[in-house]
């Protein structure tokens, strides 16, 4: 069964103040840049993708699912949400505003897909997006999504490098 990639506390993020899109897109990457999946490039990225594509990212009402194409400044798989205090809008035509920002950031395509058809399920109730944008803790999104804190088992790092270790010298 494919599991959606891990979405630790530091890539939970609960009412948010953001003023746009863009604040609201930055926000999600600055989570996936704490939970160690990302490094901080990856927001501008995802911020250029819907300067160029449009608000196709708002896949259902109140719901954006925030994301670039695999590349040199993703570590590892990973997931992070964002409830904003207050909507913002994206500009989409139906799916606006914005209550909700999922980040995602992937290593391959075919983590992309399987994610992707993860979290569609994980939104099949229309209410998800009003219970998540409500939720008072990570442990509850995580509850709400199905997500694990974690990836059960070892460790499994995309990259290696300097800037890839672990932090304060853990698994020394």
């Amino acid at each position: 069964m494919t599991t959606l990639p891990p979405l630790p506390d530091t890539a939970v993020v609960l009412g948010a103040r953001a003023d746009d899109w863009r604040a609201a897109v930055r926000e999600a990457g600055r989570a996936l840049t704490r939970s160690g999946a990302t490094r901080s490039e990856y927001a501008d990225r995802m911020i250029a993708v819907i300067e160029e594509f449009g608000a196709y990212v708002v896949i259902a009402p109140g719901l954006a699912l925030a994301h670039a194409r695999p590349g040199s400044d993703v570590r590892r798989e990973g997931l992070a949400v964002v409830t904003l205090a207050d909507a913002v809008p994206f500009g989409h035509p139906h799916n606006d505003p914005v209550r909700v920002v999922i980040g995602l950031a992937v290593s391959n395509a075919e983590e992309h897909v399987a994610s992707v058809a993860k979290l569609a399920n994980a939104f099949n109730d229309s209410g998800s997006v009003g219970r998540i944008a409500r939720a008072t803790s990570a442990d509850e999104v995580r509850a709400l999504l199905g997500a694990q804190a974690a990836l059960p088992g070892p460790a499994r790092p995309v990259a290696s490098g300097p800037d890839t270790a672990p932090p304060d010298g853990a698994g020394a």
